[in-house]
């Protein structure tokens, strides 16, 4: 692998990583920051995404040369000292790795669609504006087997670096895509056979009573609010029983339920790309 030392924090090589914080809220231009070894080694085996670049602390360089070296490609590897590296960051980066990833081609719901076994399981979020949420979603969808993750356009990025991290990579390993409008996407759900189901603390039927085989979509909505009404009303609606005068689960916690139980682990899932076969790193 290339290594090249950064000892000034203004050296152009490695402008894409200044500023992070201030930078993931203006956007990146088609880029992102992966952020520790797991979220590393899922960006360098991806097919849908690529690594730019990366930089580590010295003292964290021996330890990725495996997984840098077995990758398809290998981008070059800036190395800095810790002062070096949290000035060029703006602050201290406890996990000492960081990679700048192109985001490529957008997907969309064709795209997904396209391909989809007899057999399948999408999740569509609607409103998840909070990247630990989301993040924790999309770690839940790897972990249960999940096709896809649809999210509608009030959901926060799941490229953004906090969500990529909180998925530890799922979010560059399960494909997603943004679906213009929800309600017209469940209509378009029940034409391609996919039973529908509304997770809300007022669902009608009890999770554990629900029976089903195929293609599932399971909604999910954002905390409070819950997901609109106008959807609750053209789905099925189920809920997870709790103990009396407790209101509702975390969306994450409750989307780890509800793909438990409609999850066929079995088998990998249908739609992922042949890189997806590989397990994230433990």
């Amino acid at each position: 692998m290339e290594i090249i030392r950064i000892d000034d924090p203004a050296d152009s090589r490695v402008t894409p990583f200044l500023s992070i914080r201030e930078r993931d809220i203006v956007g990146r231009q088609g880029r992102f920051i992966a952020e520790g070894k797991v979220v590393l080694n899922v960006l360098l085996n991806s097919s849908r995404f690529r690594a730019e670049s990366i930089l580590v602390l010295e003292n964290r360089l021996a330890g990725l040369s495996e997984i840098v070296e077995n990758a398809p490609v290998k981008p070059p590897v800036y190395v800095a000292s810790r002062e070096v590296m949290d000035r060029i960051a703006g602050f201290p980066i406890h996990r000492g790795v960081l990679a700048i990833g192109e985001k490529g081609p957008a997907l969309d719901a064709a795209d997904i669609f396209d391909g989809l076994a007899d057999q399948a399981l999408i999740v569509v979020a609607v409103g998840i504006a909070n990247h630990d949420n989301l993040g924790a979603i999309f770690r839940n969808a790897a972990a249960f087997g999940a096709d896809a993750v649809l999210i509608d356009p009030t959901c926060c990025d799941p490229l953004y670096r906090k969500a990529i991290r909180v998925s530890v990579g799922a979010a560059l390993k399960v494909p997603f895509a943004t679906v213009p409008n929800p309600t017209s996407l469940a209509a378009d759900l029940m034409a391609r056979g996919f039973d529908t189901f509304a997770l809300s603390p007022r669902g009608r039927t009890d999770i554990r009573h629900i029976k089903t085989s195929g293609r599932v979509a399971l909604y999910l909505g954002t905390e409070g609010e819950g997901l609109p009404d106008a959807l609750l009303a053209r789905m099925q609606t189920v809920r997870i029983n709790m103990a009396k005068n407790f209101d509702s689960l975390n969306v994450a916690a409750a989307s780890a339920i509800a793909l438990h139980h409609f999850a066929s682990t079995e088998s990998e899932p249908q739609h992922w790309p042949e890189y997806m076969d590989r397990t994230l790193a433990s």
